[in-house]
């Protein structure tokens, strides 16, 4: 039942910003994003790892590890994430959730129960072109998104948004919707996109450095804090 984990990175340096974590991939996306890194995930792979295989690796690194960060694919798909994160949380560690925010119901759930420490929320583009950056063909998960955008806007959580800058669908007009679209927000990282064998498209470009600075200036008009990564 509590087997819903495809994956496991032991040692991550750098999914939970200054912690030590173990990242542990759930396989199935309702997104089919054409730049996604992870797009073997897309579908459900039935080869999962044995759950108990997984508590008792972070029962034995206990002393290393601070925390367990949950990525996919998407993880909220999943109705036995709440028993699965709490097992997790039983161990003593903090967790750190990785979510495309179309599953605002189990965001809450997950939030008011205390069973998560921190969400990182992408946020694909602009409404208008959602679908076009998400690969999906029409905006059925727009609202979603928005719930799920107003439900950590208005909770204790630390989270933050972050958007992975594509040449292709980042243009002015994008960046200063989406500046309306998370008004407000704490934080936002602009990722580097880096074209690899496992992306859908292949024809796709990253945003030169000095444009995606000038994203950050014109994004910094509306959210706090907005840093480049990978930049």
């Amino acid at each position: 039942m509590n087997n819903i984990f495809c994956g496991m990175k032991k040692l991550s340096l750098v999914d939970f910003e200054k912690k030590l974590s173990c990242v542990l991939f759930v396989s199935g996306c309702n997104f089919k994003c054409p730049f996604c890194h992870n797009s073997s995930l897309m579908k459900v792979i039935d080869d999962n790892i044995e759950f108990e295989e997984i508590k008792s690796y972070l029962v034995s690194r206990k002393k290393m590890l601070d925390a367990v960060v949950i990525s996919g694919g998407e993880p909220t798909l999943r109705k036995e994430l709440p028993f699965v994160i709490k097992e997790i949380k039983q161990l003593g560690y903090l967790i750190k959730l990785d979510t495309n925010g179309t599953n605002p119901v189990m965001l809450k759930k997950l939030i008011d129960e205390k069973l998560i420490d921190y969400v990182a929320m992408d946020i694909k583009a602009d409404f208008v072109n959602y679908p076009l950056v998400a690969g999906i063909k029409q905006n059925i998960y727009l609202e979603k998104v928005k719930e799920s955008i107003n439900i950590l806007k208005s909770s204790n959580i630390d989270y933050e948004f972050r958007t992975t800058l594509v040449l292709e669908y980042h243009t002015l007009d994008v960046i200063e919707s989406m500046k309306e679209l998370i008004d407000g927000a704490p934080k936002l990282f602009l990722q580097k996109f880096v074209l690899r064998d496992s992306c859908l498209d292949q024809s796709l470009h990253e945003v030169p450095f000095d444009v995606a600075n000038k994203y950050k200036e014109i994004l910094e008009q509306n959210i706090k804090e907005v840093r480049l990564r990978g930049y």
